[in-house]
Formats: C-alpha cells, sequence, structure tokens
C-alpha cells in the first residue's frame, strides 16, 4: 500500500511536465500569435494615443524601438504652460534687499490753545493803502437850498419832473445828472497812525471833473500824500459832476465843513478799523486844497463853515478867480495857520490883488516856495510858461505840489503835523 501510493505521487508530478516539454518542442502556432500581436498593438497604442491609424500602429509594434516605446520629450512639456502658475523671478529678486526709504513726513501742526485774552507781544498785521469812495450826507450835493449870491433856489429851472440849474453862463446842467452824486473819495495810507499827531486833507476838484477819473487816476492826488510821508488822510468830496460848474452846494451852508467833518469822523473811524478813534479824527488839524474851480467851496468853507479854528493851512492852485475877500479875512485871523496859492497867467491878476490886500494889512507875503511852511507863512508862487492849467495838481511849482507841501508843513513841529516814513523802525512801533 504504502508502495502504491508513491508510484501514483510519482505520475502525478511526471504527466504535467511531460506535456510541458512537448509543447516547447512544437512551433508557434500562427493564430496565437496573431492574437498576441492585436494584443501588443493595444498596448502600444495605449502607450502613443497619438497614432490612430491601424496600419500605423502596426509599424510601430513591428519596430518596437527604444525612442518608439520611450519618446523624448517636447519642448512644450519642458517649461511650463501659459496655465501653469509658476512665480516669476528676476534676478533683482535675489540681490541683497535695502532698505527702503521712507517719504518725509510732514510735521504735525502744533496746536494753539483758543484764548479771549490778546497773547503778548502783539504784533498788528500788515496794512495796504486803502482808497474808496462812501457816500455822506453832509457832502455837497444833491443840494435843494439857495445859491447864496443871489438868495434865490440852486434849482432855479424846470422840465416836466426833472430840476436843473442855470448857471451863469447860460447852460443848464440837471440835478439828477450833474448834483446828485454824495460820494467822498477816501484814501488813508499804509503808514498813517491815529495815535500820532496827523491832518486831514480836504480837496476841492475843479470843473470838468470826476473822483475817479480826475482826481485819483489822473490827479494822482491820493499817491502824492502816501508819497509825502506825512501822517495824512484824504477826503475829496463829489462836486458838479464832469461840468463847468463850481457850485458849493451844501458848503455854501452855514456849518457846512463842520457837518462833514463830523460825519466824515465816524467813516474813518470804521475804515480804520478802529470805532474809538472817531474822537481823535473829529479834532484833527485840517488843510483844505482847492483847485481850480475848488476856490468857490474853499473861500464859503473859510467864510461859514464852522471850524475854521481847525483848517490850519490853504493851498490854492491856480485858483483864485474870486472871493479875495474870504481868503483875505481868513489870512488875518488865522495868524498860526499858513497860506499857498500858486498860479499861472490866467489867475495871475488876482493874485496879486489878494498879495496888494495882504501887504496892505500889514501881513508879510513870501513869492517864494524854498523853505518850510510855518505858522503864518504866507506864500504866492508864479509859474511860468510850460506848465498847463490842466495838469496844474501834478506839475505846478515843481512835480507833485501838493506832496511838496505835506513835506514842508511837516517839517514845522509848530504846525503838529507828524511825518512818518513807513520804515521798518515805525512799522515795528505800531
Amino acid at each position: 500500500m504504502r508502495g502504491r501510493a508513491l508510484r501514483i505521487a510519482l505520475i502525478s508530478g511526471l504527466v504535467p511536465l511531460s506535456l510541458t516539454l512537448v509543447q516547447c518542442g512544437q512551433s508557434p502556432n500562427p493564430t496565437a500569435l496573431a492574437a498576441g500581436s492585436q494584443a501588443n498593438v493595444h498596448v502600444v497604442a495605449k502607450t502613443n494615443p497619438q497614432t490612430s491609424n491601424p496600419q500605423a500602429n502596426r509599424q510601430v509594434a513591428s519596430g518596437d524601438t527604444f525612442e518608439d516605446r520611450f519618446p523624448a520629450p517636447q519642448f512644450k512639456e519642458r517649461f511650463p504652460s501659459a496655465g501653469e502658475s509658476f512665480l516669476q523671478r528676476q534676478m533683482s529678486d535675489f540681490s541683497p534687499k535695502r532698505a527702503v526709504e521712507q517719504p518725509p513726513q510732514p510735521e504735525q501742526a502744533s496746536y494753539k490753545v483758543a484764548s479771549l485774552e490778546p497773547q503778548i507781544p502783539y504784533k498788528r498785521p500788515p496794512r495796504e493803502d486803502l482808497t474808496t469812495l462812501v457816500s455822506m450826507k453832509s457832502s455837497a450835493f444833491p443840494y435843494f437850498g439857495n445859491n447864496p449870491a443871489s438868495d434865490a433856489p440852486f434849482l432855479n429851472i424846470s422840465k416836466g419832473d426833472r430840476r436843473g440849474h442855470r448857471s451863469f453862463s447860460g447852460r443848464v446842467f440837471w440835478q439828477d445828472e450833474t448834483y446828485n452824486d454824495s460820494r467822498v473819495l477816501v484814501h488813508v495810507p499804509e503808514h498813517f497812525d491815529v495815535r500820532k499827531p496827523g491832518v486831514i486833507v480836504v480837496f476841492f476838484h475843479g470843473n470838468g471833473a470826476t473822483l475817479e477819473r480826475d482826481v485819483r487816476d489822473r490827479q494822482l492826488v491820493p499817491q502824492q500824500i502816501t508819497a509825502s510821508g506825512a501822517n495824512a488822510v484824504l477826503l475829496a468830496p463829489q462836486m458838479a459832476v464832469d461840468a463847468a460848474d463850481s457850485s458849493a452846494g451844501k458848503f455854501w451852508q452855514p456849518g457846512g465843513l463842520k457837518r462833514f467833518m463830523e460825519e466824515s469822523a465816524n467813516h474813518l473811524a470804521r475804515l480804520t478799523g478802529d470805532p474809538d478813534s472817531a474822537r481823535a479824527f473829529a479834532s484833527m488839524p485840517i488843510v483844505i486844497v482847492g483847485y481850480s474851480g475848488g476856490f468857490l467851496p474853499t473861500a464859503w468853507s473859510l467864510e461859514v463853515g464852522g471850524i475854521s479854528d481847525r483848517v490850519r493851512g490853504v493851498v490854492l492852485l491856480d485858483a483864485v478867480y474870486g472871493e479875495m475877500d474870504k481868503f483875505a479875512s481868513w489870512i488875518e485871523s488865522h495868524r498860526s495857520g499858513f497860506f499857498v496859492s500858486s498860479y499861472t497867467h490866467y489867475t495871475a491878476r488876482r493874485d496879486r490883488e489878494l498879495m496888494s490886500m495882504l501887504r496892505q494889512k500889514g501881513i508879510s507875503v513870501s513869492e517864494e516856495m524854498d523853505g518850510p511852511l510855518r505858522p503864518g507863512s504866507v506864500v504866492f508862487v508864479e509859474t511860468g510858461d510850460g506848465i498847463t492849467h490842466r495838469d496844474y495838481v501834478n506839475r505846478a511849482w515843481t512835480q507833485y505840489p501838493l506832496k511838496d507841501v505835506l513835506v514842508k508843513m511837516s517839517a514845522t513841529p509848530a504846525l503838529a503835523l507828524a511825518r512818518v516814513a513807513s520804515t521798518a523802525s515805525s512799522a515795528s512801533s505800531r
């Protein structure tokens, strides 16, 4: 039994081995090779999906070279495509990092604590010359009173609702065109200081003039006052507007100049920014300047103005066309003031007549304008050929005669008119 079992086991192991050896000795079956070839083609097709042609697949399978089985990588396969997110780097990314300079930061503004008390020391802010037009009730016009020369109404002609004035020459000037401007040209120089001795210059312009076109721009009256360096302000009322007429309007009336100066004091105080200075302006000395037809309001202001004692000086620029008795009376009774009359051949006869009247009263008269103006100075200056009446405010015995008068006047301490030059020292003291 034991031997039989051993034989059966030996036979069972040898039979499969013999069958295998018999197959190895036989030639390959074509059918099986074809099946194996198809299988190989399918494998190659899988590894090379770009080849879809069966004939080409068979050629690839038959070649079966190294390059076919392991194709070299293409150029696009060695570098990232546009869809891939590689961080682009530059050479500067690998250089040593430097500290980045920050832009300068603005300094923090210092805070100031608000206070109701003024800080010390106080510095007055810089100021420029002030030239403006101010309407005043006490100015020359409109005027509805009488003409003192005839004691008849000044507006002596009418046409419908319009009223006008017929002058001695027969020409008619209408109230709404010629006698209805109540404005006054006010000029305050930058260096003016109301706390120091000063003067108010009242300028009466001549015929055919306006404040802007003639007094300010052509005759340069505000500029002459500033250029003199005198501590002075200017008031120039509009007289008859651009007309050949010398009517004095409200300055004909008793107290007319006084009322004008009282109202002006309040306006000057407001314009200079110090309401408390109205009292100083109300008592400040006055210098009246009359040019050409401005002689008439000048003479009547001296005669009936009500404050002739405040008038410290009178300047007539080719303006003695009449009223010599009024000028002589003021000069005789106000020996602490000064009087200057400069003239051309147009007014030479009357100026000489006035000089004769004064000399008969025992008043000394000078005919040269070469020294300072002193209390009691009476000066008559004749100007030669080439000096025209129209340009007389700018050119008389000298260029800018009004400036020259203020300079000569300010050089006399007895007139209590300080000259204030606009220098750094004087500005710092204000």
